[in-house]
């Protein structure tokens, strides 16, 4: 049973902009959730992250660039990525957490999608 689908990955070149969406079940309109990604040859980091009514948190390289949002009501988690880079290129996950702040740690969340491709060049 697929609780996480992610959806909306691609090819962008560099300065464009990107809108990747997590489908999610009910159960999950309450959890702590965040955006991971890993690049080949590297660990999954974390990306972005939201709780609540709206408290957030941003990895430093994508401050400013990328904005992570929480739809309830479409059972769906968003982020919107501009001003892409290269180095943005990676699998993109979301996840899900029984916690209740925002966190990147990536130890923290059990729940995951199986992911989506971004491509930046």
């Amino acid at each position: 049973d697929v609780q996480l689908v992610e959806s909306g990955g691609g090819s962008v070149q560099a300065g464009g902009s990107l809108r990747l969406s997590c489908a999610f079940r009910v159960y999950y309109r309450s959890s702590c959730m965040g955006w991971f990604r890993q690049a080949p040859g590297k660990e999954r980091e974390g990306v972005a992250a939201i709780c609540g009514s709206g408290y957030t948190d941003y990895a430093g390289s994508v401050a400013g660039r990328f904005t992570v949002s929480k739809d309830n009501a479409k059972n769906a988690l968003l982020l919107q990525m501009d001003n892409l880079r290269p180095e943005d290129s990676a699998i993109y996950y979301c996840a899900a957490a029984r916690i209740g702040f925002p966190s990147l740690a990536r130890y923290l969340y059990a729940y995951w999608g199986p992911g989506t491709q971004v491509t930046v060049s």
